[in-house]
């Protein structure tokens, strides 16, 4: 088994999961909810995304050739609430993943010990993935848990609903 195209295959699998529980959870909100604040300290769907696909954008844009905090990214700007329509906020989460699986289905296995550079960083391509994944993976559980609290009583569970943990006891776990 090659591992490096075996590592490339799962990276591509799980980001796919992440963008899939993603996709969900904005699905199930209104244009309106997307701008809910949970609380002062809290960001709203809108924000996130907003965040993620500025992030994207960056690390994911000439990852061989400039540092992954793109000069012209304005990070503390993706925290702050403007006029975006709920269309352009959705346009920007497309636009954002995009733009991370154009990059990564350019990928090779020779290019996984590449150096590059994220904040003046050196680190291997395979760790910038791992970096990326758990980042993103945070910021997607940030959107199901606001879209779950914003839904209540109405969500539909992503994963094995509350108290239906003993119907997947003799389940074989579905592979990412």
């Amino acid at each position: 088994m090659n591992t490096e195209a075996e590592f490339l295959k799962q990276s591509r699998a799980f980001f796919t999961y992440y963008r899939t529980l993603g996709d969900k959870s904005i699905t199930k909100l209104t244009d309106e909810q997307l701008f809910i604040c949970p609380s002062t300290e809290s960001n709203s769907v809108a924000i996130i995304i907003k965040h993620i696909s500025g992030n994207m954008r960056a690390r994911w844009t000439d990852v061989f050739t400039s540092d992954g905090e793109k000069a012209n990214r304005n990070r503390d700007e993706e925290f702050t609430v403007d006029n975006n329509s709920a269309e352009e906020i959705r346009t920007l989460w497309n636009e954002g993943w995009d733009i991370l699986f154009t990059a990564l289905n350019g990928f090779s296995e020779n290019d996984l010990e590449k150096t590059i550079t994220i904040r003046q960083e050196e680190l291997s391509l395979m760790k910038a993935i791992i970096r990326q994944m758990t980042h993103y993976s945070y910021h997607v559980g940030q959107i199901v848990y606001v879209a779950k609290m914003i839904n209540n009583e109405s969500w539909v569970s992503l994963s094995i609903p509350k108290g239906e943990s003993s119907k997947y006891i003799d389940t074989p776990p579905k592979s990412v």
